[in-house]
């Protein structure tokens, strides 16, 4: 599918203000939510997917289901059960189980107007990071996509010994108000210049963005997607934020 280009009016409000917050922090940083937000797919989903179909781990009957129940119920438990469901797994196997993933959804469709703003933010110094709610390790290959590393995602995890994925917790449950309290972690308290998201699970992190918000849309009107984006939409034009829809 071809997407929408951003509006010369967006890149002269994101230039301008780039070249204004530089003249005080030769470092500052951006953040981004990854699916629906810097392409058009679920990453975190894809990889769930890819587990079920391969018979990678070990699942409960209709663990998609399973899934979808426990989401209803509470997403933090459900999201963290994604990455639980790797225990005992090298977390190497892991990182290939991930890549796999990625190459049969591929090509994956990535919003090129994305991939221009993180190389620019890049190219002038702005440290950027990666922060979704689904499991780490299956939205690292797309963070490479971008030109980004394994190490500027944030998202749900479980500590990892000795190389073996463990079902501990790690950190922040990366959803809704635990997007922003990981980032300020991994910053060591400083807040995002700009931040960028799809759906009201963005909304605590482009509330926390000191000089630009971007919500992105993307979602059709049959899509789950579509209220929340919509809502998220409808802050953006309450609190002044950039918006764009992709199609």
């Amino acid at each position: 599918m071809k997407y929408k280009d951003y509006s010369t009016d967006i890149w002269n409000r994101i230039n301008t203000t780039l070249d204004q917050v530089l003249k005080q922090d030769s470092a500052p940083v951006a953040a981004f939510d990854a699916d629906g937000t810097l392409w058009d797919t679920d990453l975190g989903e894809t990889f769930f997917h890819h587990q079920i179909d391969n018979k990678l781990v070990t699942l409960p009957p209709q663990p998609w289901e399973h899934y979808e129940n426990m989401k209803a119920a509470d997403p933090r438990k459900a999201y963290l059960w994604l990455a639980q469901i790797c225990q005992g797994q090298k977390l190497e196997q892991v990182h290939q189980w991930a890549i796999d993933a990625v190459k049969g959804h591929f090509p994956v469709p990535v919003f090129l107007e994305q991939k221009k703003l993180i190389d620019l933010f890049v190219s002038r110094g702005v440290k950027v990071y990666i922060i979704t709610a689904s499991v780490k390790w299956a939205v690292e290959p797309g963070a490479e996509m971008m030109g980004l590393t394994k190490d500027d995602v944030l998202g749900v995890e479980t500590h990892v010994d000795n190389g073996v994925i463990s079902d501990r917790q790690k950190g922040t449950i990366t959803y809704r108000e635990g997007k922003v309290e990981a980032l300020l972690q991994a910053t060591g308290g400083k807040k995002p210049f700009f931040a960028s998201g799809n759906t009201m699970g963005d909304y605590n992190l482009l509330q926390s963005a000191t000089h630009l918000s971007l919500a992105v849309s993307a979602a059709s009107r049959d899509d789950k997607l579509f209220k929340t984006e919509k809502e998220l939409q409808e802050n953006a034009e309450k609190f002044s934020w950039l918006s764009h829809r992709f199609i």
